[in-house]
Protein backbone atom coordinates (compact mmCIF):
# COMPACT_ATOMS: atom_id res chain seq x y z
CA UNK A 1 0.00 0.00 0.00
CA UNK A 2 1.54 3.25 -1.16
CA UNK A 3 0.91 6.95 -0.91
CA UNK A 4 -1.26 6.74 -4.04
CA UNK A 5 -3.89 5.09 -1.81
CA UNK A 6 -3.13 6.65 1.58
CA UNK A 7 -3.15 10.29 0.47
CA UNK A 8 -6.52 10.22 -1.36
CA UNK A 9 -8.16 8.25 1.46
CA UNK A 10 -6.99 10.66 4.15
CA UNK A 11 -7.78 13.59 1.88
CA UNK A 12 -11.35 12.31 1.87
CA UNK A 13 -11.15 11.88 5.67
CA UNK A 14 -10.24 15.56 6.01
CA UNK A 15 -13.19 16.38 3.78
CA UNK A 16 -15.42 14.32 6.07
CA UNK A 17 -14.46 16.53 9.01
CA UNK A 18 -16.78 19.15 7.48
CA UNK A 19 -19.90 17.25 8.61
CA UNK A 20 -22.34 19.93 9.84
CA UNK A 21 -24.17 17.43 12.05
CA UNK A 22 -21.15 16.19 13.99
CA UNK A 23 -19.60 19.65 14.41
CA UNK A 24 -22.95 21.26 15.21
CA UNK A 25 -23.82 18.75 17.93
CA UNK A 26 -20.30 18.98 19.37
CA UNK A 27 -20.58 22.77 19.63
CA UNK A 28 -24.07 22.53 21.11
CA UNK A 29 -22.83 20.18 23.85
CA UNK A 30 -19.86 22.43 24.60
CA UNK A 31 -22.17 25.40 24.98
CA UNK A 32 -24.85 23.70 27.05
CA UNK A 33 -23.71 20.53 28.84
CA UNK A 34 -21.69 22.13 31.63
CA UNK A 35 -19.77 19.71 33.86
CA UNK A 36 -21.03 16.73 31.85
CA UNK A 37 -19.52 18.01 28.60
CA UNK A 38 -16.56 15.63 28.34
CA UNK A 39 -18.56 12.51 29.18
CA UNK A 40 -21.42 13.35 26.82
CA UNK A 41 -19.31 14.65 23.94
CA UNK A 42 -16.87 11.74 23.88
CA UNK A 43 -19.72 9.23 24.20
CA UNK A 44 -21.26 10.81 21.10
CA UNK A 45 -18.02 11.03 19.11
CA UNK A 46 -16.95 7.48 20.01
CA UNK A 47 -20.34 6.15 18.91
CA UNK A 48 -20.12 7.95 15.56
CA UNK A 49 -16.57 6.68 14.95
CA UNK A 50 -17.42 3.10 15.95
CA UNK A 51 -20.61 3.10 13.84
CA UNK A 52 -18.74 4.17 10.73
CA UNK A 53 -15.90 1.74 11.39
CA UNK A 54 -18.41 -1.14 11.58
CA UNK A 55 -20.19 0.14 8.47
CA UNK A 56 -16.89 0.48 6.62
CA UNK A 57 -15.83 -3.02 7.65
CA UNK A 58 -19.10 -4.44 6.37
CA UNK A 59 -18.79 -2.52 3.10
CA UNK A 60 -15.15 -3.52 2.59
CA UNK A 61 -15.96 -7.18 3.23
CA UNK A 62 -18.99 -7.07 0.93
CA UNK A 63 -17.30 -5.11 -1.84
CA UNK A 64 -14.20 -7.27 -1.54
CA UNK A 65 -16.32 -10.38 -2.10
CA UNK A 66 -17.97 -8.76 -5.12
CA UNK A 67 -14.59 -7.77 -6.56
CA UNK A 68 -13.27 -11.30 -6.06
CA UNK A 69 -16.31 -12.78 -7.78
CA UNK A 70 -15.99 -10.41 -10.72
CA UNK A 71 -12.32 -11.17 -11.13
CA UNK A 72 -10.60 -9.19 -13.88
CA UNK A 73 -13.83 -7.35 -14.74
CA UNK A 74 -13.51 -5.28 -11.54
CA UNK A 75 -10.15 -3.96 -12.72
CA UNK A 76 -11.07 -3.53 -16.37
CA UNK A 77 -11.11 -0.37 -18.42
CA UNK A 78 -14.92 -0.39 -18.29
CA UNK A 79 -14.94 -0.50 -14.47
CA UNK A 80 -12.61 2.49 -14.24
CA UNK A 81 -14.59 4.36 -16.87
CA UNK A 82 -17.70 3.83 -14.70
CA UNK A 83 -15.81 5.12 -11.66
CA UNK A 84 -14.64 8.17 -13.63
CA UNK A 85 -18.23 8.76 -14.77
CA UNK A 86 -19.57 8.56 -11.23
CA UNK A 87 -16.91 10.98 -10.03
CA UNK A 88 -17.70 13.39 -12.85
CA UNK A 89 -21.43 13.13 -12.08
CA UNK A 90 -20.81 14.03 -8.42
CA UNK A 91 -18.60 16.94 -9.42
CA UNK A 92 -21.16 18.32 -11.86
CA UNK A 93 -24.05 17.62 -9.48
CA UNK A 94 -22.36 19.74 -6.83
CA UNK A 95 -23.12 22.81 -8.93
CA UNK A 96 -26.84 22.05 -8.83
CA UNK A 97 -27.28 21.48 -5.09
CA UNK A 98 -30.03 23.85 -3.85
CA UNK A 99 -28.48 26.48 -1.63
CA UNK A 100 -31.64 27.55 0.18
CA UNK A 101 -30.72 28.27 3.76
CA UNK A 102 -32.26 26.22 6.54
CA UNK A 103 -32.69 27.18 10.18
CA UNK A 104 -31.68 30.73 9.26
CA UNK A 105 -33.91 31.98 12.05
CA UNK A 106 -31.31 30.80 14.56
CA UNK A 107 -33.33 27.79 15.72
CA UNK A 108 -31.36 24.63 16.47
CA UNK A 109 -31.13 21.84 13.92
CA UNK A 110 -32.75 18.43 14.29
CA UNK A 111 -29.67 16.83 15.89
CA UNK A 112 -29.30 19.64 18.39
CA UNK A 113 -32.98 19.41 19.34
CA UNK A 114 -32.47 15.72 20.10
CA UNK A 115 -29.37 16.53 22.14
CA UNK A 116 -31.30 19.12 24.11
CA UNK A 117 -34.08 16.74 25.12
CA UNK A 118 -32.00 14.24 27.13
CA UNK A 119 -28.36 14.90 27.96
CA UNK A 120 -27.27 11.49 29.24
CA UNK A 121 -24.64 9.02 28.01
CA UNK A 122 -27.23 6.52 26.67
CA UNK A 123 -28.95 9.39 24.87
CA UNK A 124 -25.63 10.45 23.30
CA UNK A 125 -24.99 6.88 22.15
CA UNK A 126 -28.46 6.82 20.61
CA UNK A 127 -27.86 10.20 19.01
CA UNK A 128 -24.55 9.00 17.56
CA UNK A 129 -26.25 5.96 16.05
CA UNK A 130 -29.05 8.13 14.69
CA UNK A 131 -26.57 10.55 13.14
CA UNK A 132 -24.73 7.65 11.49
CA UNK A 133 -27.90 6.03 10.17
CA UNK A 134 -29.29 9.29 8.78
CA UNK A 135 -26.04 10.33 7.10
CA UNK A 136 -24.70 6.93 5.96
CA UNK A 137 -26.43 7.02 2.59
CA UNK A 138 -25.08 10.51 1.86
CA UNK A 139 -21.61 10.07 3.38
CA UNK A 140 -20.01 10.67 -0.01
CA UNK A 141 -16.35 11.04 1.09
CA UNK A 142 -16.62 7.86 3.18
CA UNK A 143 -18.19 5.86 0.36
CA UNK A 144 -15.58 7.22 -2.06
CA UNK A 145 -12.78 6.16 0.32
CA UNK A 146 -14.29 2.67 0.56
CA UNK A 147 -14.34 2.54 -3.24
CA UNK A 148 -10.69 3.60 -3.49
CA UNK A 149 -9.55 1.02 -0.93
CA UNK A 150 -11.56 -1.69 -2.65
CA UNK A 151 -10.18 -0.88 -6.11
CA UNK A 152 -6.65 -0.99 -4.63
CA UNK A 153 -7.35 -4.60 -3.52
CA UNK A 154 -5.98 -4.07 -0.02
CA UNK A 155 -5.82 -6.95 2.43
CA UNK A 156 -7.73 -6.69 5.74
CA UNK A 157 -4.41 -6.09 7.53
CA UNK A 158 -3.93 -3.03 5.30
CA UNK A 159 -7.41 -1.52 5.08
CA UNK A 160 -8.46 -2.07 8.73
CA UNK A 161 -5.94 0.39 10.25
CA UNK A 162 -6.47 2.76 7.32
CA UNK A 163 -10.21 2.68 7.98
CA UNK A 164 -9.72 3.14 11.74
CA UNK A 165 -7.50 6.15 11.10
CA UNK A 166 -10.12 7.58 8.75
CA UNK A 167 -12.75 7.40 11.47
CA UNK A 168 -10.49 9.04 14.02
CA UNK A 169 -9.84 11.90 11.60
CA UNK A 170 -13.60 12.16 10.97
CA UNK A 171 -14.37 12.98 14.61
CA UNK A 172 -11.17 14.96 15.27
CA UNK A 173 -12.91 18.38 14.95
CA UNK A 174 -15.09 17.56 17.95
CA UNK A 175 -12.00 16.68 20.00
CA UNK A 176 -10.19 19.85 18.88
CA UNK A 177 -13.21 22.00 19.71
CA UNK A 178 -13.33 20.40 23.18
CA UNK A 179 -9.63 21.20 23.76
CA UNK A 180 -10.16 24.81 22.68
CA UNK A 181 -13.15 25.03 25.02
CA UNK A 182 -11.16 23.60 27.93
CA UNK A 183 -8.38 26.14 27.39
CA UNK A 184 -10.42 29.24 26.55
CA UNK A 185 -13.85 28.49 28.03
CA UNK A 186 -16.30 31.36 28.07
CA UNK A 187 -13.89 33.55 26.11
CA UNK A 188 -14.78 31.64 22.92
CA UNK A 189 -18.51 31.20 23.60
CA UNK A 190 -19.53 34.03 21.27
CA UNK A 191 -17.31 32.66 18.49
CA UNK A 192 -18.67 29.14 18.93
CA UNK A 193 -22.22 30.47 18.76
CA UNK A 194 -21.45 32.35 15.54
CA UNK A 195 -19.78 29.26 14.07
CA UNK A 196 -22.81 27.13 14.99
CA UNK A 197 -25.14 29.64 13.33
CA UNK A 198 -22.93 29.73 10.23
CA UNK A 199 -23.02 25.92 9.95
CA UNK A 200 -26.80 25.92 10.19
CA UNK A 201 -27.14 28.60 7.54
CA UNK A 202 -24.62 27.11 5.09
CA UNK A 203 -25.22 23.35 5.30
CA UNK A 204 -26.28 23.18 1.63
CA UNK A 205 -23.12 24.93 0.45
CA UNK A 206 -21.06 22.54 2.58
CA UNK A 207 -22.76 19.55 0.94
CA UNK A 208 -21.99 20.99 -2.48
CA UNK A 209 -18.30 21.35 -1.64
CA UNK A 210 -18.18 17.80 -0.26
CA UNK A 211 -19.83 16.39 -3.39
CA UNK A 212 -17.54 18.31 -5.70
CA UNK A 213 -14.28 17.36 -3.98
CA UNK A 214 -15.27 13.70 -3.51
CA UNK A 215 -16.28 13.50 -7.16
CA UNK A 216 -13.01 15.07 -8.26
CA UNK A 217 -10.92 12.60 -6.21
CA UNK A 218 -12.88 9.61 -7.53
CA UNK A 219 -12.55 10.77 -11.14
CA UNK A 220 -8.87 11.67 -10.71
CA UNK A 221 -8.04 8.21 -9.35
CA UNK A 222 -9.88 6.48 -12.21
CA UNK A 223 -8.33 8.71 -14.89
CA UNK A 224 -4.84 8.10 -13.48
CA UNK A 225 -5.35 4.31 -13.73
CA UNK A 226 -6.87 4.59 -17.19
CA UNK A 227 -3.85 6.61 -18.32
CA UNK A 228 -1.09 4.47 -16.75
CA UNK A 229 -2.62 1.01 -17.13
CA UNK A 230 -4.71 1.31 -20.29
CA UNK A 231 -2.96 4.07 -22.20
CA UNK A 232 -5.95 6.38 -22.44
CA UNK A 233 -5.65 10.16 -22.59
CA UNK A 234 -2.31 10.22 -24.36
Amino acid sequence: MGLDVILPVYGLALLDTMSPATIGISIYLLLSAGARTARLLFSYLATVALFYFCLGTALMAGLGAVVDSLGDAANSRTAYLIQAGLGAALFVGAWFVPTKKKNDDGSPGRGERRAARVQTVPAMVGLGLTTGLLEAATALPYLAAIGLMTSAELSPAQWAPLLAGYNLVMVAPGVLLFLVWRVAGERVRARFERFRDWLQANSAETLAWIMGIAGFLLARDAIAVLHTEFGLFG
